[in-house]
């Protein structure tokens, strides 16, 4: 069978007036008919660019030079800008970007659901930097170089970004990636670490509640184990191994050290695993929870039922409010690890079941018991299944939060249009800063 061809790129630079922001943060522009999506581009201006790709409905290309800048162009921050692709979005104002992330979320509602919120909540932000504690550093061995980089995937994710800072990264690891990259390159088995995991809680013991995860495809020595060690102590990291699977991790120092996080407006602290989920924006993740609740509004007699609850992040501080919470999750170490944050936290009206939740759950006991209000914060793929399961006539108001608009408006389409429910109010969350992310909150109401 003959290869295919790829298209010819044009690497001749041509001068395009940029019309639109796309979802993922690049400019929108259109040439000889066609639509090309240039990066380093905004909305209203005027740019040299050069082709980088070649589809057959639209194009790709890249900034060359800004020859009419927008006037919410600002100057980015991060030394890495246009090379790392962890976030795309540090030339446009803070203000703007999440004004960009409503249009967004809009415009899914009405060309994918169908639907429009009776209100357009305000953007719930915080702090625009240093905000993630969560995340995963690739690792590369350049010999070309003599050199191992550390950072996250450029914007042509075939290569690994040289990164000697993140911004967005909370400080203790962010201001640390340049000593992550000598320390590997350090190591004996450097051409076999293909990724660092990275994890904060609060403060706790021997280290600051940051944990460092290092996969590792050969068998470690002593040397390098004591080098993982000695940076740990140093910069009091808490440091775990990965020598296989999820199941393979284990702490190399200290012995046992405990990861957790408050939620002090709930008085609930909630322990993990380095390689566990948690909402990666630690500020932003206590006032989510407390406008989920804004608009869930729970009362003491209330029975939640809180579908894709993870470890308890919202079942758990709502058990302060709601008569009895039930939490359902598809990963069972999840589920176990949520039962024993809310007996830590003397919480005996939360119960917690491990379901796959693309299945019909209806003749389980937890279901059959019946509920007055659902909250839901389901993957990227969003939860039309388990809506379309769900008797869902006994929820009186449902709380959606979501991390892909796309799906939300889907979902909403067929909760308004065949479900008879009214979208009451939606709008976004600013979790990720900088980055195209957009995390949005919907409120329905029969």
């Amino acid at each position: 069978m003959a290869r295919t061809r790829a298209p010819r790129i044009d690497k001749t630079p041509f001068e395009a007036e940029i019309t639109d922001l796309s979802h993922d943060g690049r400019g929108v522009a259109r040439r000889d008919g066609k639509a090309v999506f240039v990066a380093g581009a905004l909305a209203g201006e005027r740019v040299l660019a050069e082709q980088t790709a070649k589809n057959r409905h639209f194009d790709e290309a890249r900034t060359l030079e800004v020859l009419q800048p927008s006037p919410d162009r600002v100057e980015p921050r991060c030394p890495h800008f246009g090379t790392c692709g962890g976030c795309v979005l540090q030339h446009l104002a803070e203000d703007k970007q999440i004004d960009a992330k409503q249009r967004v979320l809009l415009e899914n509602f009405e060309r994918i659901g169908h639907v429009r919120p009776e209100t357009v909540l305000p953007p719930l932000t915080g702090a625009s930097w240093g905000y993630r504690r969560k995340g995963r550093f690739s690792v590369r061995r350049v010999e070309k170089k003599q050199k191992t980089l550390v950072g996250f995937r450029e914007q042509d994710p075939r290569f690994v970004a040289d990164l000697s800072v993140c911004h967005t990264v909370i400080p203790q690891i962010g201001e640390r990636v340049a000593d992550l990259a000598t320390l590997v390159d350090g190591l004996d088995v450097r051409a076999d670490i293909p990724q660092i995991e990275f994890i904060a809680g609060d403060t706790t013991g021997e280290f600051d509640g940051v944990a460092l995860v290092f996969r590792h495809l050969q068998p470690l020595g002593e040397k390098d184990k004591a080098a993982l060690v000695e940076f740990g102590k140093k910069h009091r990291f808490a440091i775990f191994l990965q020598p296989g699977g999820v199941e393979s991790v284990h702490p190399l120092w200290p012995d046992a050290p405990e990861l957790a996080f408050g939620l002090p407006a709930w008085n609930v602290e909630l322990a993990f695993r380095p390689l566990d989920f948690i909402q990666v924006n630690a500020a932003l993740n206590e006032k989510m929870i407390a406008h989920a609740f804004q608009l869930l509004d729970p009362q003491a007699q209330d029975r939640v039922l809180d579908l894709f609850c993870g470890l308890g992040n919202f079942t758990l501080p709502l058990a302060r409010l709601a008569g009895e919470v039930v939490g359902v999750e598809g990963e069972a170490g999840l589920v176990a690890r949520a039962r024993d944050n809310a007996q830590r936290n003397g919480l005996g009206n939360a119960q917690f079941f491990a379901a796959d939740l693309t299945q019909d759950q209806r003749g389980t006991p937890w279901m059959r018991a019946g509920f007055d209000k659902l909250l839901l914060d389901p993957p990227r793929s969003g939860a039309i299944e388990v809506l379309q399961q769900l008797p869902l006539k006994q929820f009186g108001r449902i709380v959606y939060v979501s991390c892909h608009p796309g799906s939300l408006a889907r979902d909403a389409g067929y909760l308004v249009n065949e479900q008879g429910f009214r979208l009451k109010a939606a709008g976004v969350m600013d979790m990720f800063p900088h980055t195209a992310h957009v995390e949005s909150i919907a409120l329905f109401e029969k």
